[in-house]
């Protein structure tokens, strides 16, 4: 029998939710970065990584935001979560063409390698720690900003709820 591959489960505010697999991403345009960070446990690291933009891949999935205007753009985030529970966030506007343009990837290979065995990773090219790096993606979840924090159904801690919007 063949091992399951990893997917990555896009959800939230998208009117085309997906499970993907590296695969999948790998289908996307592709961007290649080179980057350093520093890693509190290994110190300095040095990687070059390919995969789609982080954009690219939700812009698929149609995300339910008003792009007539730029204003209501800004109270959108990601929350991207690894397999190990790691947990960055991302603003739509650090990914937006009109704010931050910032090419944030799921990176589909590290240094030449595929991660298909692995599942996709989070790479933040300006990032000067290496933090939001979640390696083993399982989820990109896309939601507003309310007042008091993310609009739509929460789980238990306040965190999008897993099968939230």
């Amino acid at each position: 029998m063949t091992p399951a591959r990893p997917t990555v489960r896009l959800h939230g505010h998208l009117d085309r939710p997906a499970e993907l697999t590296v695969d999948q991403l790998r289908a996307l345009p592709a961007h290649r970065v080179e980057v350093s960070f520093d890693c509190r446990t290994e110190g300095e690291q040095r990687h070059g990584y390919e995969g789609p933009a982080l954009l690219d891949v939700l812009r698929a999935a149609r995300p339910r935001i008003d792009f007539s205007g730029r204003k209501q753009r800004l109270r959108f985030l990601l929350s991207v979560v690894g397999a190990d529970g790691h947990r960055a966030v991302v603003s739509w506007a650090e990914i937006d063409p009109e704010f931050g343009a910032r090419r944030i990837l799921l990176a589909t290979s590290m240094d030449g390698a595929p991660l298909d065995a692995v599942g996709p990773q989070l790479v933040v090219p300006d990032d000067h720690c290496g933090a939001r790096y979640v390696s083993a993606v399982t989820a990109v979840w896309l939601g507003p900003l309310g007042p008091l924090g993310p609009l739509g159904p929460l789980g238990p801690l306040g965190d999008p709820a897993p099968l939230g919007g």
